[in-house]
């Protein structure tokens, strides 16, 4: 491959990244370094058209503070770790209660401004905004998603990640940080990474990582089958332990039958024998026949009397429960009631609240328009107050330059004055001499030096006149400019009111916005009042006592009362006339025969036939567990059923579970990115070796290894850099070589993965930074450092690279320099 290869369209040289203002408050660098809150760089004044730009001043002056914000990114690299990627927070580099970074920047033709705010005052927060210029304004970046830059760190950062890409590339490729990590040093996950971004693998990646997704997702899920497994085989156990618990309930049904058969038996042979006494007893003469027939009646009337008795319990039983039932309805219907004038009371209170909103609504309404306008014209007059600021800063920069112009001019006249004093003398001395006009005044060395001051007396004057007319000039130049600045004096205040005035009226037209989006609202909540407040009229003030219904249902129950009562009153007197009647008629019989035999009979049918009610009982006891028996039967049937279904689903998860992390595998760093990354290899290696050969001739050549050979002899995933030298005639890792080689080494491979992104994926950096990297070379390979940077901008079409070092002479290499000695020298001053 060819140098112009390497060469990228001049026309992208533009459309690249670069600063163009940073203006930093409440920095602890700057703070310490400089011993102002505030800095502003304009580096479109600063570096012009410069290649090179030197950040120059003593150790701790802050040079490092300003690299590290040279870029868009929320990190300062050389703060955050060796490869400017770690952990990092601005609050612990800033000190004000609210600090800021403002930033502008182009990229690709456009015009940006980054505004970080970090504010200390009580709860930690940041802001952060991003701004692309249209016309003379400055608007929101909007993503194409329409997310719009809304100060939230995520936003911010996802719009610049959509215009510049990852920070990762970014620092990896254009930004050397001040102990930044050599790739050499990368482990290989880390590299892999690196390069598949700049492959543009980051679908493979969100694929492999959606595959990743779903085989956690299938894990997930066959943990819950297992999990129902589990709980199938706990329910199997149990339905298995109940069924063994219900012992063999068919046996426990054959005998509970056996045993109500026999009882049913010996209930018939003890009503047999009952049968057989009242036979007896009906032989017996007409007496015992008679007081038989009386005892039965008087019992029959008691049996009447009882069961008349227990039908009219049963009723009132009825009609107490009606009676309960009124009541409860008659009260449920005054909670209803009670509840629904509550829930009415509070709609008309929630929506006489959104009512009593129309007002400002509809003077939100009326005044968004003027407030639209207010903020239109106040940007107007924010932009022309900032041009104003502008061009008294260009006017004092002019001045300035003229003052220090004058300065050097007075110290060149002094010059000049010292040496006509010293003429004059020396030519005083052709009077003085002893040998003037005598034969010894052609050998004489004092008279031959004051002829010669007498003779070069003219050109001196000639010089003390032209410092004094450039004096003059540059004096006249300054008092021109005096009444420009006189004119433009107040312009930043002004500036600053007008940028406070349009923050007032963004504000307020927000506040009007958001108040006449509410016109809906309020519309609807005020057609809801009326409704609730119309039905709140149409309740009433109390529920009703009792409906008309309730009042006869009511008359019913009394009434029934009344009846049941005069009934059982009835009842009792009849039962009391019976007996009376039948107690005479026995009275007046002869004694009656012993009828114990009877009694005794009667107890023993009732015994049996209680003995037969249990046995039963038993039967139906016997049926029922029989019948719950074969329920648990069943469940387990079906228990059985289901698990054998869900066996079934976790083979077919677990063979899903096996093609998903094959595919995970396969679209993972060991995979399909691994791949291309063994085919990018060559191309970024021819890439070093071209800007190696540019620079330091053909001494190095270097070999991308990403696969290395194991004792077994097979092939694995890896990374490491390989350096062929053809003055020793050795190759060996990046690792291993001395530090000074590394640097430079490290620096062209750092530079090729630049170019391999603007090439690959067309994302170019304009601008390079480099902070104090030089620090391992000698002298010679320094001057050959600084050769190789214009060589990579040259090969790289890069606008131009800032850089910090601590060697003057390179410094002193460099097209421009932005000293901040200076800048503390003008804050003094």
């Amino acid at each position: 491959m060819t140098t112009d290869v390497l060469k990228v369209d001049q026309a992208q040289r533009s459309e690249g990244y670069q600063p163009l203002k940073l203006t930093l408050t409440g920095f602890r660098g700057i703070r310490s370094g400089m011993g102002r809150d505030t800095v502003t760089l304009d580096l479109e004044v600063l570096a012009a058209d410069a290649k090179l730009v030197a950040i120059a001043g003593p150790n701790g002056r802050g040079k490092t503070t300003v690299m590290d914000n040279l870029h868009p990114y929320m990190v300062m690299p050389s703060r955050s770790g060796a490869d400017g990627l770690g952990a990092f927070s601005y609050y612990d580099h800033v000190y004000l209660p609210e600090s800021e970074k403002v930033l502008e920047w182009s990229h690709r033709g456009t015009r940006y401004k980054t505004h970080l705010v970090f504010r200390l005052n009580g709860k930690k927060k940041t802001e952060a905004y991003l701004f692309q210029q249209d016309g003379e304004a400055w608007v929101p970046v909007k993503l194409p998603d329409d997310t719009q830059s809304d100060g939230k760190v995520d936003t911010y950062e996802r719009a610049l990640n959509a215009i510049l890409g990852s920070q990762e590339t970014f620092f990896t490729s254009a930004f050397s940080a001040q102990g930044k990590r050599p790739l050499s040093a990368y482990k290989n996950g880390e590299i892999k990474t690196l390069l598949a971004d700049l492959l543009g693998l980051e679908d493979v990646r969100a694929q492999g990582a959606k595959a990743s997704e779903v085989v956690r997702l299938l894990k997930s899920g066959l943990g819950v089958v297992r999990d129902e497994q589990a709980q199938a085989a706990e329910e199997d156990s149990r339905l298995q332990r109940a069924l063994v618990s219900f012992g063999d309930t068919q046996a426990a049904l054959i005998i509970a039958q056996a045993g109500r058969q026999a009882f049913a038996t010996r209930l018939e042979g003890e009503r047999a024998s009952l049968a057989q006494l009242e036979a007896a007893s009906q032989a017996a003469d007409a007496n015992e026949m008679r007081r038989a027939e009386l005892m039965a009646e008087r019992r029959r009337h008691v049996d009447e009397h009882g069961e008349a008795v227990r039908r009219l319990d049963d009723e009132a039983a009825g009609v107490k429960r009606r009676a309960t039932a009124l009541g409860t309805r008659s009260s449920e219907r005054r909670k209803s009631f009670d509840l629904r004038r509550s829930q009415l009371s509070k709609q008309v209170a929630t929506y006489q609240n959104a009512v009593d909103q129309l007002a400002q609504v509809w003077h939100g309404i009326r005044r968004q328009g003027l407030a639209a306008r207010v903020v239109e014209l106040r940007t107007v007059r924010f932009a022309e107050a900032q041009g104003a600021a502008d061009q008294l800063e260009q006017v004092r920069a002019q001045s300035r330059q003229l003052r220090q112009g004058v300065e050097a001019i007075e110290r060149e006249a002094g010059q000049v004055a010292i040496r006509h004093s010293d003429l004059t003398r020396r030519f005083g001395l052709a009077q003085a001499v002893p040998c003037a006009g005598s034969d010894l005044q052609g050998r004489c060395h004092l008279l031959s030096d004051a002829r010669e001051a007498q003779a070069m007396l003219p050109s001196v004057d000639v010089q003390l006149g032209q410092c004094a007319e450039r004096k003059g000039e540059a004096m006249a130049q300054i008092a021109a400019l005096e009444p420009v600045v006189a004119r433009l004096g107040g312009a930043p205040e002004k500036r600053n009111q007008a940028e406070q005035a349009l923050e007032r009226a963004t504000g307020r037209l927000t506040t009007l916005r958001l108040l006449a989006a509410k016109d809906g609202e309020v519309r609807q909540a005020s057609d809801l009042l009326r409704t609730a407040k119309e039905e709140l009229a149409s309740l009433g003030v109390d529920a009703p006592a009792a409906t008309e219904d309730e009042v006869a249902e009511r008359a019913e129950i009394d009434a029934a009362e009344q009846r049941l009562g005069a009934e059982r009153a009835r009842l009792g007197v009849a039962l009391a006339e019976s007996l009376t009647r039948t107690d005479g008629l026995l009275q007046a019989l002869p004694p009656a025969f012993d009828a114990q035999r009877l009694v005794s009979a009667r107890q023993a049918v009732q015994q049996a036939q209680q003995t037969l009610t249990a046995g039963e009982a038993a039967e139906t006891a016997a049926v029922k567990r029989h019948a719950e028996a074969s329920g648990v039967q069943e469940q387990l049937m079906r228990s059985r059923s289901q698990q054998e279904a869900r066996d079934a689903h976790a083979k077919h998860i677990e063979r899903s579970l096996g093609v998903w992390m094959l595919l995970a595998k396969c679209l993972s760093n060991d995979g399909v990115i691994a791949l291309d990354i063994d085919d990018a290899g060559p191309t970024f290696s021819a890439l070093s070796n071209d800007l190696l050969l540019a620079c330091y001739g053909q001494r190095f050549t270097l070999e991308v290894i990403t696969q290395t050979q194991t004792a077994k002899g097979e092939l694995r995933e890896d990374f490491d850099i390989l350096v062929h030298d053809g003055l020793r005639g050795e190759t060996k890792s990046l690792k291993l070589v001395s530090g000074g080689e590394r640097v430079w080494i490290n620096e062209c491979l750092t530079r090729a993965i630049a170019l391999y992104l603007a090439q690959g994926s067309g994302r170019h950096y304009g601008t390079l930074f480099c902070d104090e990297a030089d620090g391992p070379l000698d002298p010679e390979h320094k001057r050959m450092f600084m050769d190789m940077k214009r060589e990579v901008l040259r090969l790289g079409g890069y606008a131009r690279e800032f850089f910090v070092t601590q060697t003057p002479e390179l410094t002193a290499m460099a097209d421009a320099i932005i000293d901040l000695d200076t800048l503390v020298l003008e804050a003094a001053a």
